[in-house]
């Protein structure tokens, strides 16, 4: 009979500890869509759609009015009109823009995002929107002669570059002496540059050659063509196919209409829009 009163005792114990467990990991969880339903129908219930991003010139920028203007801020209007929801553009640090998608801060990054495999590791990527490609913008004081990239690569070179892009990747691996500085955003990698502080630049085109042209005193483009070429997509969380199959036949419908490739040009390769900022 004790061991039957027993018995019930260490079941019951273990049934509250099992409770208990449960209740704290719920308690804990980080925000995440809720089970079985897609980033898509959360966005449409809701009536937004809940877009991270940074500031990058000309991809999202604030007009004179204080609205978000730019070639990825054109993207993701569009994407959300077809969705039947409004944008919400929620302006985060690039270096802690993937941690804050995976906390469920945003639905989407749209933010000019390169395709790289160890960011998949981490998100699930659409098929590119755009392609880009690194540049560099060089003071012409400390760096004059230099046209090639190994002039660059060199332990007597300082390199500015934002934090947490693939820019710095690629300052990294194209010019490993150099001595890399990194910052928060790239109107400070550019003061640096003005101020003689640092020998170049490396930022997504074509920033570098707008800079350039708005400083032809101080600044030149040493290298003809951009050193790298990169992929450009969208980022949700993992798991979520049918939002990734919906993102990827949106991409292909804007690009067959040939609408991608008309914001890009107006964005790019004109400075039409400076008129917005001014």
């Amino acid at each position: 009979m004790k061991r039957n009163h027993l018995w019930i005792a260490v079941m019951l114990i273990a049934a509250l500890v099992l409770c208990m467990t449960r209740e704290t990991i719920a308690q804990t969880a980080p925000t995440a869509p809720a089970t079985g339903e897609a980033m898509l129908e959360q966005a449409m219930k809701r009536g937004t759609l809940r877009v991270g991003m940074s500031t990058f010139v000309p991809w999202a920028m604030q007009d004179k009015a204080g609205n978000f203007v730019g070639f990825e801020i054109d993207v993701a209007n569009r994407l959300a009109r077809e969705m039947e929801v409004k944008a919400e553009f929620i302006p985060t640090k690039w270096s802690g823009i993937i941690p804050a998608l995976l906390t469920g801060k945003f639905d989407i990054i749209i933010g000019g995002m390169g395709i790289r495999p160890e960011r998949n590791l981490k998100v699930n990527f659409s098929i590119p929107y755009d392609h880009t490609g690194m540049s560099i913008v060089a003071n012409k004081k400390l760096a004059s002669g230099f046209g090639k990239l190994g002039d660059f690569n060199k332990a007597s070179v300082s390199i500015a570059a934002r934090t947490g892009t693939t820019a710095a990747a690629a300052a990294k691996q194209w010019m490993p002496k150099a001595k890399l500085k990194l910052f928060d955003d790239e109107s400070q990698a550019i003061q640096e540059l003005l101020l003689g502080r640092v020998h170049a630049v490396v930022a997504s085109a074509p920033l570098p050659a707008f800079q350039a042209i708005a400083n032809p005193d101080k600044l030149f483009i040493p290298l003809k063509e951009d050193f790298t070429q990169e992929p450009i997509g969208f980022a949700i969380r993992k798991g979520d196919f049918d939002s990734l199959n919906f993102l990827d036949n949106w991409i292909r419908v804007a690009e067959a209409e040939g609408w991608l490739k008309e914001r890009k040009h107006y964005w790019f390769e004109t400075k039409e829009w400076e008129r917005l900022l001014k």
